[in-house]
């Protein structure tokens, strides 16, 4: 509509008058560009709290390595940025865990998808797996990775008679 009244000859004043008067204002056709690209959250929002880490269990000096990232909602109705980002990490599948490492350019972007997911770190109570030790490792619920471990048979020796 908008854009037949700049055709029309009414010009940008012209047109935010058609659109009403909530458009009066606006002259630069630049107000359009914030209604559809994705929220300008600040960054103070994101910026830790002295409480933080002792409500989480976190220590600052020694942050986690690897996120344990869950998707719990749907992305059914979320803006295209949102569903690429979720495709892109993973996530498609709800309640399945994926592994991403704790660096600032993932950290970007789960912070655009915050309300989708539920973060926690990855937990070693036994320390990290041996190459042997792999296939018998999964994640629990509560981010522990936990090692299953083999018995391994005794060497028996040979007995001399």
């Amino acid at each position: 509509m908008a854009a037949g009244a700049v055709r029309a000859g009414l010009g940008l004043a012209g047109a935010g008058r058609l659109l009403g008067k909530r458009m009066e204002g606006m002259v630069s056709p630049a107000w359009a560009r914030c209604l559809f690209t994705r929220s300008r959250i600040p960054d103070s929002v994101f910026q830790p709290r002295p409480g933080d880490h002792e409500k989480y269990g976190g220590d600052p000096e020694q942050p986690h390595k690897i996120h344990v990232i869950t998707r719990i909602k749907s992305v059914v109705g979320r803006p295209y940025w949102e569903k690429k980002i979720v495709r892109d990490l993973g996530l498609d599948k709800a309640h399945q865990p994926r592994l991403h490492k704790n660096i600032p350019s993932v950290n970007s972007r789960l912070k655009v998808i915050k309300h989708l997911i539920r973060i926690k770190p990855l937990k070693l109570p036994y320390g990290l797996p041996t190459e042997e030790e792999i296939p018998g490792t999964f994640l629990a619920r509560n981010g522990e990775l936990v090692i299953k471990r083999r018995l391994k048979p005794v060497e028996q020796k040979e007995i001399e008679s």
